[in-house]
């Protein structure tokens, strides 16, 4: 059974909930928090909206980085107190998050984040192998798949700024898409 959000199924997410527990587990993010705060320092961002936040350490980290006063706002279906739907924020990270979404559910969290960037997103991907499997057998990473495959699923939605490829994957800045102009047949 999916998840009201249409973004997970709720034994996925109690499972991710569960592996929550674990402080080893949902750590990733930390090691990009000095490129995600050279973009916000570079354009002045002083708010953003970390997407599967898992334990809150993005901002944490960033908050030992980045001198100025920062508004830190975390989304996590798997964590009750952060499950609540957030509101579109002008910078969005969402680090370590898309290869572990279930694959049926991919284009609901891509549109999703799509409503939520009104300026810019920074995403990562993990495009091989996790070295944690899940509880009912299945590697961390649902879904594998080369920067190929992820970035017309992107570029669908975003305009792309900047790709970074890394040895295990790829990170993306994206940029909203201008709203189409709507035309009006004259009468």
């Amino acid at each position: 059974m999916a998840s009201p959000s249409g973004q997970i199924s709720e034994e996925y997410r109690r499972m991710q909930e569960k592996l929550h527990e674990n402080p080893n587990y949902g750590v990733a993010s930390v090691q990009y928090a000095p490129v995600v705060a050279k973009i916000m320092q570079q354009t002045g961002t002083t708010e953003l909206l970390d997407y599967g936040a898992g334990k809150g350490r993005l901002g944490e980290t960033l908050r030992q980085i980045i001198s100025t006063p920062l508004k830190i706002h975390h989304y996590d279906p798997a964590r009750p107190e952060w499950a609540a739907e957030p509101s579109p924020c002008g910078f969005v990270c969402c680090i370590d998050v898309l290869e572990h979404i279930e694959p049926d559910f991919l284009d609901n969290v891509l549109d999703h984040l799509k409503r939520l960037v009104m300026k810019r997103g920074f995403f990562t991907v993990h495009t091989g192998p996790a070295i944690k499997i899940l509880p009912d057998g299945r590697n961390a990473h649902l879904i594998q798949e080369p920067p190929s495959w992820w970035l017309p699923k992107f570029m669908e939605r975003f305009d792309l700024t900047v790709f970074q490829k890394m040895p295990q994957g790829f990170w993306v800045l994206v940029e909203r898409k201008p709203e189409k102009p709507v035309l009006v047949e004259p009468v």
